[in-house]
């Protein structure tokens, strides 16, 4: 037993220790004497980050009711819907963008319809949406279900003999109990959304965002010379995912 309680903190430190590696990484490494951004790097900054906010927007509005579909049914249907769920999940990102591009590019019947209106689903702001919504949001769904399934059904059965039904009951009853997992799952989905770089490499390489930007810097300077903008694609990417996880760790119940 004493061995084990040696043990434990050790193994503990040493899990820490290997996944805070890399923060060392950031600061031993690369070539710090300039730190400007080019204009190029800037506008993939400007593209990631309003890219990101409107694809969590329709993440958080597209994805939460499916979630309370999967959380409160429990039947061959929602099995289905929940295996439809998980394949974007499991497939490898690059060939979800190879199969994007075949279903939503312009040689493509559905691409070409939409290209008539005028909305171009290739190497465009929406385009670059799109793969951050295929990146992200089977995870969102996928967190807020296991948040969702938490909240006791007698309170929302209760609610009801009291007259409160359909969204309200969602917004005054449901959401509040569930708040805190489906800040994490928005905070998974934030992250998914910002470093997705298969699928954007395939359906949005421009505008370039963070991720396809970083790539195309190393492949041009090497990796000595992108660390300044993955420091600021760290500082773009993290701090909404902590403060939502830690919020949702700390909150009052």
């Amino acid at each position: 037993m004493r061995l084990l309680g040696v043990a434990l903190p050790v193994s503990i430190l040493l899990t820490l220790g290997f996944l805070t590696v890399p923060l060392f990484g950031l600061l031993s490494g690369g070539d710090w004497s300039n730190t400007s951004l080019s204009a190029d790097d800037i506008r993939a900054v400007i593209t990631s980050l309003l890219g990101g906010v409107v694809a969590l927007g329709l993440i958080a509005l597209c994805g939460t009711p499916l979630a309370l579909y999967l959380a409160r049914r429990k039947t061959r249907l929602s099995g289905l819907a929940e295996a439809l769920v998980l394949i974007p999940m499991l497939m490898p990102t690059l060939a979800i963008g190879i199969l994007l591009a075949a279903f939503y590019g312009p040689a493509a019947p559905v691409g070409a319809a939409l290209a008539n209106i005028g909305l171009m689903l290739t190497n465009t702001p929406a385009a670059f949406v799109l793969a951050a919504l295929y990146a992200a949001l089977p995870t969102y769904i996928i967190a807020a279900r296991a948040a969702l399934s938490q909240v006791p059904g007698e309170l929302e059965d209760v609610a009801r003999t009291l007259g409160i039904a359909g969204v309200p009951l969602f917004f005054r009853v449901t959401l509040p109990l569930a708040h805190r997992g489906l800040a994490a799952a928005l905070a998974l989905a934030w992250v998914r959304a910002m470093g997705e770089f298969g699928i954007v490499l395939i359906i949005a390489y421009f505008p370039q965002g963070l991720p396809v930007r970083l790539w195309v810097d190393l492949q041009d300077q090497g990796i000595s010379a992108v660390f300044p903008l993955l420091a600021v694609f760290l500082v773009v990417a993290l701090p909404l995912p902590l403060w939502l996880g830690l919020r949702s760790r700390h909150a009052p119940q």
